[in-house]
């Protein structure tokens, strides 16, 4: 089976946008994964980042991460150039217990597997649901700048709740086209904390395993 290439894909789509106002709900996993995305869409939407991470199993974890999205984007706004769309931030609530509920039984899947799969899916409904109900154009997520994440189920996992929901996905690949490697130098141009898991004490655990391998 031949895999989409969903940066050409999101290209279509960017160049074929009208010459209108444009709304964006971005779900963002963490300010390092959203600076590029930020500094890319923004040229084509006004952006909402909604942060919604149910699953960073902790309380201190998740506000670290939160201020650190808050911060990214005051600072982006602040330097601003004129006529360069503002980006808004919204905070989803903190529920680590909707995460535990999707994983019970898959607790001990590998990294990337169907566990991960489960999370992309909650994270990426709640995004659909509001961008919907909020009325944007499109909805899509940070997560595909990582050279972590397939990419490929990300997109699928999207479109699907798109047609679920009735609101249009924005397909990505972002890790392409040296958009990783920008978000390495855009976190250390603004001093972003980068985390080395994705949040999950899952993926807390293995992390250590390997360290310690």
């Amino acid at each position: 089976m031949n895999k989409v290439n969903y940066q050409t894909e999101l290209e279509k789509v960017l160049k074929g946008l009208p010459d209108r106002h444009r709304r964006l709900f971005l779900h963002s996993c963490c300010a390092p994964c959203s600076s590029y995305c930020l500094e890319y869409l923004r040229e084509y939407f006004e952006v909402t980042v909604f942060y919604y991470n149910p699953n960073i199993s902790f309380p201190e974890e998740y506000r670290h991460r939160v201020e650190e999205q808050k911060r990214l984007i005051g600072e982006l706004n602040a330097q601003a150039r004129e006529g360069e769309n503002r980006i808004w931030f919204v905070e989803g609530a903190y529920e680590p217990e909707r995460f535990f509920e999707m994983a019970r039984g898959l607790e001990d899947c590998p990294e990337g597997g169907e566990r991960c799969f489960g999370c992309f899916a909650l994270r990426l409904l709640e995004a659909a649901r509001l961008a919907k109900a909020g009325g944007f154009d499109y909805f899509t997520t940070t997560l595909s700048i990582s050279p972590l994440k397939d990419a490929q189920k990300l997109n699928e996992i999207g479109l699907r709740l798109a047609a679920q929901q009735g609101v249009a996905y924005l397909p990505s690949d972002f890790k392409k086209k040296g958009g990783y490697q920008r978000s390495i130098e855009l976190s250390r141009e603004y001093g972003l904390y980068r985390q080395d898991y994705c949040g999950c004490v899952f993926s807390k655990e293995a992390r250590e395993r390997t360290a310690i391998s």
